[in-house]
């Protein structure tokens, strides 16, 4: 069987625990590979050649990184169906979605590219007399990132590039269940130059997250996962002295008012709900109808919702593929079967669906819940599945104060003609994230990422400009530099004077 390694130091590094975790194909339920589960002492491995790195990556060049990561830029286009082969293979998402995660983390690399803008300083002459100040941000060391299943290479994406462009380096941490995405980005990285040690990829279970957490070397910690760990790592990680970034769960409403467009809500609806087969955190999972729309807007959301093809992510007519292991299929079922009795319409039911020929694949179908109260657990929790709740309201202002009080506040959106109510919700809205007739509104990469309450936990988002703060510090240098015609200035006990 094979097995995915370690890559520290440049090199691939065969595992030395003797743990290894199953990494399967969802379509079939078969095991595949095996990946190692590192030990303390691997994770110390791992951080030393990080350490052993940075004391020549970090004063390098910022024409030198600049270099490595156009040719890395370079080399992740060409091998675009690569990455996303192997997203499928382990995932299983189906390739166009694959192949849209890769691009949305080559943004991310592009915006390293320009990391010469964005570590530009300040300066202020003249301050008091021949008294210069000048602002400067540097590295912060090494750091290490956790990264989820759902986006085995964007999410990664979204970190490591940004964090060695500005002189850091990085120790990578991926989810155990879809690992060999992120060794493709690793030896890819060193195929464009990047010197041994600057990117390093260590498989692991708890083990490796505490052992990073807890690693006096490690600066900052970035992390994207659900809001239970993000607030364990965030409160560890703290708790040692790290910076820390750990991006939590969410429950992304969308809210349709009666003037919208239904036949380009339902689409949204049906596109933001279940693509990924709802594996996303940025996936809409509540539809708040105001007044008398919802009757139309769930009959179309059924009729598209029923036409969506299921199968195997290498299918190129599948549309949605499996989710990515049988105990969290069902897990998703479990909400669904439960629905009824806690009140709510059962419009689709997509447990017990299956595939010719792939019978023992973690196969859903999309289920679709109308009538939901926010007492029900499919309400209430981050499902990460395709099931769509949608709520009953009778005014706008009754389903903000509804979708406010939700302890999450990653991603929303309002569909709407009205420009007076879209703007009104832009800003009353409590949700980091917000799309006006946009589903998913995920950020450009010069924007960040990010949302708010529970699904936040640390002062930065991801990647735009709060990323090349998160791994940076800033400096502040006030400098006087004598003209040889001044007479010395003596002793003077007082505070500084600027006048």
């Amino acid at each position: 069987m094979k097995t995915v390694n370690h890559w520290i130091g440049g090199k691939t590094v065969e595992g030395t625990s003797g743990n290894y975790g199953p990494v399967t194909d969802p379509a079939t339920g078969a095991v595949t590979t095996q990946v190692a589960l590192a030990s303390l002492e691997e994770v110390d491995a791992a951080v030393a050649a990080a350490k052993d790195a940075y004391a020549t990556w970090g004063t390098s060049s910022l024409a030198a990184r600049t270099a490595v990561l156009f040719r890395y830029r370079a080399l992740l286009d060409a091998r675009r169906d690569d990455i996303a082969a192997l997203i499928t293979a382990e995932h299983g998402k189906v390739h166009s979605d694959a192949l849209g995660e890769v691009a949305r983390g080559l943004e991310i690399v592009e915006l390293a590219c320009g990391i010469t803008t964005q570590l530009k300083g300040e300066l202020s002459t003249q301050v008091s007399s021949r008294v210069d100040v000048s602002s400067i941000r540097q590295s912060l060391g090494v750091v290490a990132g956790i990264t989820p299943f759902n986006f085995p290479a964007m999410v990664p994406m979204w970190m490591f590039p940004l964090a060695i462009a500005c002189g850091n380096t990085f120790v990578l941490k991926p989810s155990e269940k879809d690992p060999s995405a992120a060794n493709l980005l690793a030896e890819l990285a060193a195929e464009a130059g990047l010197p041994d040690g600057v990117l390093n990829v260590l498989h692991g279970d708890k083990v490796a997250v505490d052992g990073l957490l807890n690693h006096p070397d490690v600066a900052a910690v970035s992390f994207v996962g659900s809001t239970p760990i993000a607030r364990y790592i965030h409160t560890t990680a703290s708790a040692n002295g790290k910076r820390v970034q750990a991006l939590g769960g969410a429950k992304n409403h969308m809210l349709v008012l009666p003037d919208a467009d239904l036949d380009a809500a339902a689409d949204a609806a049906v596109s933001a709900a279940y693509g990924s087969a709802g594996e996303r955190c940025m996936a809409i999972s509540a539809i708040v109808a105001v007044g008398a729309v919802g009757d139309e807007l769930v009959a179309r959301i059924k009729e598209r919702a029923e036409k969506i093809k299921i199968g195997p992510g290498d299918d190129p007519t599948s549309e949605m593929g499996p989710l990515i292991t049988a105990a969290h299929r069902d897990k998703v079922a479990s909400y669904v079967t439960g629905a009824a009795a806690q009140g709510a319409d059962v419009v689709l039911d997509g447990t017990g669906y299956t595939v010719e020929g792939f019978e023992d694949g973690h196969w859903i179908g999309l289920s679709l819940l109308d009538h939901v109260s926010t007492d029900a657990d499919a309400y209430k929790d981050e499902i990460f599945g395709p099931v769509l709740c949608v709520l009953r309201v009778e005014t706008y202002e009754e389903g903000v104060a509804l979708m406010n009080a939700s302890p999450f506040g990653n991603g929303t959106a309002i569909f709407t003609r009205d420009g007076g109510a879209a703007r009104r919700f832009q800003l009353e809205i409590e949700a980091g994230m917000v799309g006006v007739n946009v589903p998913i509104p995920v950020p450009v990469g010069y924007h960040s990422f990010g949302g708010w309450k529970d699904s936040l936990f640390g002062d930065h988002h991801i990647y735009g400009n709060d990323g090349v703060h998160f791994y940076t510090r800033g400096k502040v240098v006030t400098t006087r530099w004598p003209d040889p015609a001044d007479a010395p200035a003596g002793v003077d006990l007082g505070f500084p004077r600027n006048h």
